[in-house]
């Protein structure tokens, strides 16, 4: 066993309604290069504005039961953030899916979320290459849309016309004027 600190690897947890739970495996390259992918958009926009981008790793204290850490954060509070973590809801979140979390990220840290007021939740499916943007609407997450990029071979099965009706950019909820192509959330994924 070597003791050296370079060669530990650094041991992620959180609090899930009172229960530590280690995120492990470390994420698959879809996992990282979509969070990457959706934290460079936030933070080449949001370079010298109020709001800022977190990417994986930064604790965020809810309640007293949830320690979560997001994939993505917006915080656009600057009095939430501490030196060891987010306290308070952020006002944009995003997890990116892996089959050890989804039901996790789909569930109990969306009703979590949803409770403590964060405004815009996304739930991003690597092997999908899917968003779900939800909106907080009256103290409820509402879903605004499910986003697709979809493969070629059920592309070139439609029509012009079908085709152009297919979204392949949205909007943010926080900024009117930050529009977010699907093809650079999933840039570099297979």
């Amino acid at each position: 066993m070597n003791d050296d600190l370079a060669y530990q690897e650094e041991v992620c947890e959180e609090l899930i309604n009172g229960k530590v739970v280690v995120m492990s495996p470390s994420p698959a390259i879809k996992h990282n290069f979509i969070a990457g992918n959706i934290y460079n958009i936030f933070a080449n926009y949001l370079y010298g504005k109020n709001c800022t981008p977190f990417s994986d790793g930064v604790d965020v204290y809810l309640t007293s039961q949830d320690v979560f850490i997001p994939d993505v954060m917006i915080v656009c509070d600057p009095d939430k953030i501490k030196d060891d973590g987010i306290y308070g809801a952020p006002d944009l979140v995003v997890e990116v899916l892996s089959p050890s979390t989804a039901k996790n990220d789909r569930f109990y840290k969306k009703e979590v979320y949803e409770a403590c007021g964060v405004r815009e939740y996304w739930l991003v499916d690597p092997n999908n290459k899917t968003v779900e943007q939800y909106l907080l609407t009256d103290g409820k997450f509402m879903i605004k849309e499910i986003y697709a990029v979809h493969p070629d071979y059920y592309l070139n099965k439609l029509t012009d016309e079908e085709r152009t009706a297919i979204p392949t950019k949205f909007k943010c909820s926080l900024y009117d004027d930050l529009t977010i192509k699907l093809a650079d959330v999933f840039y570099r994924v297979k």
